[in-house]
């Protein structure tokens, strides 16, 4: 079984896009399909600490999983890509999941600044803490 086995849509539509301009245009798209937190739920207590965007996440009950926002598209779509993941996990799996390893099968770390990497790591942190 290949790693790339083991994506799902978001993940496997990133590892396969050729070049910079198709994988932007994917990460943009893949953005666009982020049910996004509402805006009530974007407070103090749902913000993501370290990131260069601003980001919120939360689980939302209503919901039944993880939601989040970010203004910034390039985010939204890292976002909705991790999303897709973790609410694929029950809580227990999601809080030993290796999620840089999985961005990385996306071929999503050659993409991020430092700054932005930093605040991935933010959101992976959180991610597994909720």
């Amino acid at each position: 079984m290949s790693s790339e086995d083991s994506l799902l849509p978001l993940g496997k539509s990133l590892a396969n896009a050729k070049g910079w301009d198709d994988f932007t245009r994917t990460l943009m798209l893949a953005g666009k399909a982020l049910t996004p937190l509402p805006q009530p739920s974007r407070n103090d207590n749902t913000a993501v600490e370290g990131c260069e965007s601003p980001v919120w996440l939360a689980f939302s009950h209503d919901e039944g999983c993880l939601m989040a926002f970010s203004p910034s598209k390039v985010i939204r779509g890292v976002l909705a890509v991790l999303l897709e993941k973790a609410n694929s996990l029950t809580k227990q799996q999601r809080a030993a999941f290796d999620f840089e390893s999985y961005l990385s099968q996306c071929q999503l770390e050659r993409y991020l600044s430092q700054s932005r990497g930093n605040g991935i790591k933010s959101v992976i942190a959180k991610l597994k803490d909720i």
